[in-house]
Parts: C-alpha cells; sequence; structure tokens
C-alpha cells in the first residue's frame, strides 16, 4: 500500500523517542507497555492502539497528535474543510470585540433555534454545513451579548462554542478545541450556569485523557460535580449532566487499567440514567440507557478486553433517532475488537457501516485509521474493498 509506511504511527514514536534520545527499552520502561509490544508496534507488525499512543505521548511530553498525524490536511483539503478552520479561529479570537453600532441582530430566539441547528448538524455528522455556519452565528451571537447580555443569550453562545470544540475535535485541531473550551468558560460563568459549566469540565477531561493525563482528567470530573451540586435546574437534567460524567470517569479509569473504578462509575451512569431515560434533549449528551451501554463497550475496549468487548456489543440496542455520531462511533469501537480478535471480514464491515453513517467522522477518527492499518497487516492480500477502503481513507 503506497504511502502506508509513511502514514503509520508506528514510524511517528520511532521518531519521537528517537529525538527524545531514548531507546526502545528505555522508553519501554517508562510506559505500561513491554519492550517487545513497542518494537512491534514501531516495525509495524502490531497496532497502535489509541491507550498506548496516549502513554507514549505522555512519557515523552509530545501532544498525541504529534503520534497520529493529526489533522489529516490532505484529505480535509479533499473534504474542502481545511479551507473553514480558519474563520472558526478568527469568530473565537474576536469574542471581546464589541460590535459596530450598525451592525443588525436577531432576536435571541432565533440565534437560539440556530444554535441547536448546529449541533444536530454535528451529531447527524454534516460537518461541512456546521463548519460555515458557525462563523456567522459565533459572530452574531457574540454581538448579541456584548450588546444586550442575559442568561439566555450567554447560554446560546457556550452552544455555539460546544459546537466548535465539537467540529475542531473530530477534525484533528485539538489546539483549536481548547480555545473553544475557554471561551465556553467565559460564557457559561457570564450565564451563571452550572450545567453549562459542568459539561465543560466533562470535555475538558477529555482532551487530557486523550493526552494519557488520567489524573488530571479525574480531577476535571471531579470539578464537575463539585459544580453542580446546588444547582436549581431540574432532576431530570441534573442527573444527565451527572450520569455523562460518570461515564466520562469510566472510560479514562479504564485507560488506566482500574477496573474497580470503572465499575464503579458505571454502575453510577446506570442509575442515572434508569430516571432520566433517553435524554439526549439536555446539552446534547446523548446520555441515557444506550450511551451508559456504548461506554461499557468502549471501557472493555481501552482495557484491552476485546471479547468481553463484544459481548457488550451484542447486547447493545441503539434507540431509534440516536445521534449518528454516536452510531458510527460504536461501530468503530466494535471494528477495533474485531480486528484484535482475528475476525478481519467482521471488522471491515463494522468500519464500512460507520463510514456509510459518518463518513467524515470515520474518516478524520485516529480509532479508525489504526484499526483500518491493523487489517492492512493482517491481509496477505489485500482485497478491493479493504483496498478502496483504505484509499478513501488516505493511506
Amino acid at each position: 500500500m503506497a504511502g502506508l509506511q509513511e502514514e503509520r504511527t508506528g514510524t511517528r514514536i520511532a521518531e519521537q523517542r528517537k529525538l527524545a534520545g531514548l531507546t526502545q527499552r528505555g522508553l519501554a520502561q517508562r510506559i505500561p507497555y513491554s519492550y517487545s509490544m513497542l518494537r512491534q508496534v514501531e516495525e509495524g507488525h502490531k497496532n497502535a492502539s489509541p491507550d498506548l499512543v496516549a502513554a507514549v505521548a505522555h512519557a515523552l511530553r509530545i501532544d498525541a497528535t504529534t503520534l497520529t498525524g493529526q489533522p489529516y490536511l490532505a484529505e480535509l483539503r479533499q473534504d474542502r474543510l481545511a479551507e473553514l478552520i480558519r474563520p472558526i479561529r478568527e469568530c473565537l479570537d474576536l469574542y471581546d470585540l464589541e460590535p459596530p453600532a450598525a451592525y443588525e441582530i436577531r432576536p435571541v430566539a432565533e440565534l437560539a433555534h440556530d444554535a441547536d441547528d448546529l449541533c444536530r448538524l454535528v451529531r447527524a455528522t454534516q460537518l461541512n454545513t456546521a463548519a460555515r455556519a458557525l462563523p456567522p452565528l459565533v459572530t452574531e451571537v457574540t454581538a448579541a451579548a456584548h450588546r444586550t447580555p442575559g442568561t439566555h443569550v450567554w447560554q446560546t453562545l457556550g452552544s455555539c462554542y460546544r459546537t466548535a470544540y465539537d467540529l475542531a475535535t473530530k477534525l484533528g485541531f485539538h489546539d483549536l478545541s481548547t480555545i473553544a473550551l475557554d471561551r465556553m468558560a467565559w460564557a457559561a460563568e457570564r450565564a451563571g450556569d452550572p450545567l453549562l459549566a459542568a459539561v465543560r469540565q466533562y470535555m475538558r477531561a477529555l482532551a487530557y485523557f486523550r493526552e494519557g493525563e488520567h489524573e488530571v482528567g479525574l480531577r476535571l470530573i471531579g470539578k464537575g460535580h463539585l459544580l453542580l451540586e446546588g444547582a436549581e435546574h431540574e432532576a431530570g437534567e441534573l442527573l444527565a449532566v451527572r450520569g455523562q460524567l460518570h461515564l466520562g470517569a469510566a472510560i479514562i479509569a479504564a485507560r488506566a487499567r482500574d477496573a474497580d473504578t470503572v465499575r464503579a462509575r458505571l454502575a453510577e451512569a446506570r442509575a442515572c440514567a434508569q430516571h432520566t431515560g433517553e435524554a439526549g434533549w439536555v446539552h446534547w449528551l446523548s446520555f441515557g440507557p444506550a450511551n451508559v451501554a456504548a461506554h461499557e463497550l468502549s471501557a472493555h475496549v481501552e482495557m484491552n478486553r476485546y471479547g468481553k468487548a463484544l459481548q457488550a456489543a451484542s447486547r447493545l440496542q441503539l434507540p431509534h433517532g440516536w445521534a449518528m455520531s454516536r452510531r458510527a462511533h460504536v461501530h468503530i469501537d466494535r471494528a477495533r475488537c474485531e480486528m484484535e480478535t482475528g475476525r478481519t471480514e467482521a471488522a471491515l464491515d463494522s468500519l464500512m457501516t460507520a463510514r456509510r453513517m459518518a463518513p467524515q467522522q470515520t474518516r478524520y477518527h485516529p480509532g479508525a485509521r489504526e484499526t483500518l492499518k491493523g487489517l492492512l497487516q493482517q491481509r496477505r492480500r489485500t482485497p478491493g474493498t479493504l483496498g478502496h477502503m483504505a484509499a478513501w481513507i488516505g493511506m
């Protein structure tokens, strides 16, 4: 497969290890993986799992994106997404500018409706459309917040910043996602909305999770719970956000191989979900019994319990209308389990399903790309479907 060597994460790990002046054995002593596993990953005989990448990034004090190769600029240009990043950066940077006196602003209710539409587009994985619509809306809502500040308009601006975070994360611009989280905190504070602030802590924790900073991630989850204490919101809304925080903690603990904490956090989230039901209407979290089950699957994947993960996947029933982005993520997790257990045909089918559901999300998902690389390594021949998938994803 032309270009695969340049794209391999293992190659980048070897390069960064050498820049740090470490041998393979020296790096292996700093991560929870054996020298044999590290050597096989660097040589391309084993897949570079997201947890191994995070561990290496943490040990070498570099961003995980340095190892994964994100953002994938060639593919972004093909999808005409690269040109949309600069306007998003600019609208996030101009947050503190007053609007010109003649600037016309629509009613807040219309702006809030458009902000909800953006959230809906991202969850439907219509990333191009959302990325084009975001900058002008952020500009208008920012102007409204400066001209007629109030809880509703600040909440709407916080929602826009949350969409900016989602887009930046899905496309691999993690530096931009950090800026969006800072702006989200700025808006949540002015809105006086502890739920919005707690959701922001959840997202912030996941950013540290990707970099292998498990302890920091769990501390941020704890801060999110503190923000909910004494919050004057409906019980269902509080439980949905609290449950999502528990799910975030479960995944972080899973990557840290803390099975006891995983079980406890999933149990807490499950108890919340029994009261809320499917509560996707709360800050677009997709929280509910299905999301708890999906996170149980992801937790098994993070702990390399691929057999148990497949059992969890077989029991998982996704509700009608569930966010397409979440559906695709489940199939990406399933593909990794199938690849790791030698079920290569099933793994490719799961990746193809994820592609049909959410093409752009799948194309830019590091887990999907690494699973596809693993399939290429396992196959002596590259059948047409696998070859076409590899070419499409940029290998």
